[in-house]
């Protein structure tokens, strides 16, 4: 099980922060105001730029899933076609810049093919009719035990 340590800000920073891109303010200027991490406020102004502000007051909710048709168009618009990043999370919904930036690499280093989604491992990875159950460790020991050993 694992526990995210990541600090939520609440609603009322973001709305603080959209007052503050409405009026013309910078990242470092506005994370100053609002005594949040510049690298926080950032991530908040691109997506402020690409969706609005509507957007940027509704996150903190569900993470977003995409398609991988999404993730291979996302990446290839960026890395083949020079789009800039908030212009592309923009085009196709992408509310985010870190999966974004995820995509791109892994798409620099495998093509598309590696944004394809990991198979899961299934309940007990057997299916339906398991078959024989695998040698305990004991019965695999004695069995090695009777085999002339080689010198």
């Amino acid at each position: 099980m694992s526990i995210d340590l990541r600090v939520k800000h609440d609603l009322e920073s973001r709305r603080r922060a959209v007052e503050l891109f409405d009026a013309g303010v910078g990242c470092k200027p506005a994370a100053e105001a609002l005594s949040v991490p510049r690298e926080t406020v950032r991530e908040w102004q691109w997506v402020y730029r690409a969706f609005g502000s509507e957007a940027l007051l509704s996150m903190g909710g569900k993470q977003s899933r995409y398609t991988f048709e999404q993730r291979v168009a996302a990446a290839s618009a960026v890395v083949d076609g020079g789009m800039a990043k908030a212009d592309a999370m923009a085009e196709f919904g992408i509310r985010s810049k870190s999966p974004l930036e995820r995509w791109c690499r892994l798409y620099r280093e495998g093509g598309a093919e590696a944004l394809r989604p990991a198979r899961r491992a299934g309940r007990g990875g057997r299916g339906r009719n398991p078959g024989p159950a695998p040698a305990s460790r004991r019965s695999r020991s004695a069995a090695a035990g009777s085999r002339p050993r080689s010198p």
